[in-house]
């Protein structure tokens, strides 16, 4: 069959390859094109866009961008039309996804939603949209089934979460060669920077991030460099800074990390999946958050929280987000009952996700669905 599948962002890129990887040893004959990024391609995808072209975070950015976003939907419309496909597969990235889902609907494709939006995070209104226009829905979080199902009467399938089997098939380095390759020091416990994979996120997070790093001279800080970023662009945070910089290594980085400070998103779970104690942060553009904290109904914003719907790990946001308050949150999980707690609430949370084999079992129900 031929598929079409896209992704918008980093995440969608490695949940997306691992799909790719379990269509074509369920179907020989898949032929595959896909926006997403360089693992989509690596594992088969015959690459249409780069997630790399399209990713604008907040409102603000999206709207300077319209212009651009218009001309990707666009593109994508013709892009699918001289493709021709059995069927498409949209992974998150809703805001483009569902405009596109829209269209494929009226013209005959039938549509499949891997990693469902998060509507139920804010605007829960979308729901119509996705009873119109998406034939099948993935979830891959616990508490999406009852929310579809149960309040809404529309039947999806869990497939469980991709990120154990990311995290399971992805090779680690020893801890003794990561640290020689990556100049680190070879003694002192690592505190891994997950800053996020946008260029306005990661400016905003590294510079509250390393301004605690003073204070914990006995631990090496060592920022993990996104995929979506050039090397150089951390050139200033490292020259400014006695911190370690490592490039498309994030899992060995945390595999040998003590702690964290995480931006929020999906690398707050990539953490808690290698039971490292984390601070979860975020800052955004004023009006951008002041209008999504009038729309978000959540009382967390990570996804280690939601799922367990209880504070596992400490949330800095917005004007919380201080230098003070990072160095105490950041004292309590280096050591100590606080770090305790969290390594015991991270295998309560690894039970409800279920087990592996997420991308086999939904790539198995895409192609019965057909």
């Amino acid at each position: 069959m031929k598929y079409y599948i896209i992704a918008g962002e980093a995440s969608g890129d490695l949940h997306g390859s691992n799909l790719i990887k379990a269509l074509k040893q369920q179907d020989s004959e898949a032929q595959i094109r896909c926006w997403g990024g360089d693992l989509m391609r690596k594992a088969g995808g015959d690459l249409a866009k780069h997630y790399k072209e399209m990713a604008f975070m907040g409102f603000l950015e999206v709207i300077k961008n319209i212009p651009t976003i218009f001309k990707n939907i666009s593109f994508c419309k013709e892009d699918i039309q001289g493709f021709n496909p059995d069927l498409i597969v949209f992974i998150d990235f809703s805001g483009f996804n569902l405009r596109i889902a829209k269209w494929a609907k009226k013209n005959g494709f039938k549509t499949n939603y891997y990693i469902s939006p998060q509507i139920w995070a804010s605007r829960e209104g979308r729901i119509e949209k996705i009873k119109r226009d998406i034939d099948n829905m993935y979830v891959i979080l616990p508490f999406e089934k009852d929310f579809y199902e149960k309040k809404h009467n529309y039947p999806v399938h869990f497939v469980g979460h991709p990120l154990i089997d990311a995290v399971e098939n992805t090779e680690i380095v020893d801890e003794a060669t990561f640290r020689q390759e990556n100049n680190l020091h070879l003694q002192k416990p690592i505190i891994a920077l997950l800053p996020g994979s946008r260029k306005q996120e990661v400016q905003k997070m590294l510079t509250v991030m390393l301004s605690v790093s003073s204070d914990f001279s006995e631990y090496q800080f060592v920022i993990a460099g996104a995929p979506s970023l050039s090397d150089g662009f951390y050139n200033s945070f490292l020259s400014a800074n006695k911190v370690g910089f490592v490039s498309n290594q994030t899992y060995s980085l945390l595999k040998h990390s003590h702690a964290a400070l995480v931006t929020s998103g999906t690398a707050t779970l990539e953490t808690a999946l290698f039971e490292i104690p984390q601070v979860v942060c975020y800052k955004g553009n004023w009006i951008s958050y002041q209008i999504a904290k009038r729309i978000i109904t959540l009382d967390y914003i990570s996804l280690v929280n939601l799922i367990m719907n209880k504070e596992v790990v400490k949330e800095l946001i917005q004007n919380e987000l201080t230098t003070k308050n990072l160095k105490q949150e950041l004292s309590k999980i280096v050591e100590g009952k606080e770090r305790d707690r969290i390594l015991s609430d991270y295998k309560s949370l690894k039970e409800k996700l279920g087990g592996n084999g997420a991308s086999q079992l939904a790539a198995k129900l895409i192609i019965e669905n057909a």
